[in-house]
């Protein structure tokens, strides 16, 4: 795997100084005879000796691996581990003194006091007056070795150093105002990237919440469609099955107490209910709309609803239709005709009426379905038992409208007969 920018400049700063100095001690020993007396030799390799013990104390000192760039400090860690601080500064400024006093004695030392110039923002304290003085340190020591050697032995090497200062200082600072600027443009991207990171797991916990909460709701949905299909079924099978039982039984019981022709009648009227309720039963099951709906609309159904009611219990009945009518959706119509079932169910069970009114009216944004019966009434707000007169019935007829945003009334008291009324809003169901 290649190394990354950062892991060259580091490899660059743990090695590259003993490198520029085995290059600069080579360069210095091959002129020495010419450039330096016994005695000036004897001190440069005294001083490269220094140089190699503070460097190996420098490298021992600090950590060998940059820390991390952390999330809350986005400029933490760097190229140069452990600094800047006051063992960093001691150590360029020994390390320049020494870089300066070897170019003194030999102009070739120069190459070892260039390093200087790549690790004085990393070493000194992030102050431009640091910085620039450590740079003008070594830009000094650069010059005198580009002029010919230190000190300037005549004017013109005086101009000449002067002016090769000035260069080095200049390219010196401006290109440690631009490395500043870099890293401060690096900080900002660390610190956006920390941000992004930060961000991505938040939005990584929310997607995993929003996981758990959307199986929630899954599973909700679900046990909500199960329970509302059991109460549909429940409706259903209240409105068909056990009301064509009834009315199986009834014929039965009326055929028992007949003569053998009118028993004969009973027997067919029960049969023939026995097949239409089977009929319902699997329309209920499969959702399907009532069998009466299939081939007519909802006055038509209510109609003949109502006469094979009168026919069968013997009690008058009158369907009366008012108003122009509309289509209607199925559902509506389906909803419509199961709750005036369930009515003259009722009024035949327990009202013991002599006359059944039906009537379906067309009210410009709703249709509303009365059913009234001269029973014997009872109070709609004394509670019944399940199954008692007013009881699911009731229930089922209200549930059935609050599917379709309708609501049902229940009118009666008793000795004075029962009305019920259906309205349902027609706007949401055209």
């Amino acid at each position: 795997m290649a190394a990354t920018v950062e892991e060259r400049w580091t490899q660059f700063y743990r090695w590259g100084p003993y490198a520029l100095l085995g290059v600069a001690t080579a360069l210095a020993g091959a002129t020495a005879g010419e450039m330096m007396t016994g005695t000036e030799a004897a001190v440069a390799g005294g001083l490269v000796v220094a140089v190699l013990v503070l460097q190996v104390c420098w490298q021992t000192r600090r950590t060998p691996v940059p820390p991390p760039v952390s999330e809350d400090d986005p400029g933490a860690g760097g190229l140069v581990p452990g600094a800047p601080g006051p063992a960093s500064v001691g150590y360029f400024a020994l390390r320049t003194a020494l870089a300066f006093a070897l170019t003194w004695l030999n102009p070739f030392f120069a190459v070892f006091a260039c390093v200087g110039y790549f690790d004085a923002v990393h070493l000194l304290p992030a102050r431009p007056l640091h910085v620039r003085s450590g740079l003008l340190v070594v830009a000094l020591t650069m010059a005198g070795s580009q002029a010919g050697g230190l000190p300037p032995s005549s004017a013109l090497q005086w101009v000449a150093f002067v002016g090769l200062f000035l260069l080095n200082a200049g390219l010196a600072t401006g290109l440690a105002h631009l490395g500043a600027k870099e890293t401060e443009k690096a900080a900002e991207r660390a610190a956006t990237i920390a941000q992004l990171a930060r961000a991505n797991a938040r939005l990584e916990q929310a997607l995993a919440e929003n996981a758990v909460l959307q199986a929630q709701l899954v599973l909700q949905a679900r046990e909500a469609g199960v329970a509302d299909e059991r109460r549909r079924l429940a409706a259903e099978i209240h409105d068909t099955l056990a009301q064509g039982l009834i009315g199986i039984i009834a014929q039965l019981q009326a055929a028992d107490a007949a003569d053998a022709g009118h028993a004969r009648v009973h027997h067919q009227r029960a049969v023939a209910l026995a097949r239409h309720s089977l009929g319902e039963a699997r329309r209920s099951v499969q959702d399907l709309s009532p069998v009466a709906l299939e081939h007519d609309a909802l006055p038509d159904a209510l109609e003949k609803t109502v006469a094979v009611w009168a026919e069968r219990t013997g009690i008058a009945a009158r369907f009366t239709a008012t108003g122009t009518a509309r289509p209607l959706h199925d559902e509506v119509a389906a909803t419509l005709l199961r709750i005036a079932q369930e009515a003259l169910s009722n009024a035949e069970r327990h009202s013991g009426a002599g006359r059944v009114g039906v009537t379906l009216s067309y009210m410009g944004d709703e249709v509303v379905l009365d059913v009234r019966d001269d029973g014997r009434g009872f109070d709609p707000a004394a509670p019944h038992a399940p199954g008692s007169h007013g009881g699911f019935g009731v229930d089922g007829m209200r549930a059935r409208a609050a599917r379709l945003a309708g609501e049902v009334e229940v009118e009666s008291a008793r000795g004075e007969g029962t009305a019920v009324s259906v309205r349902v809003p027609l706007a949401r169901h055209d």
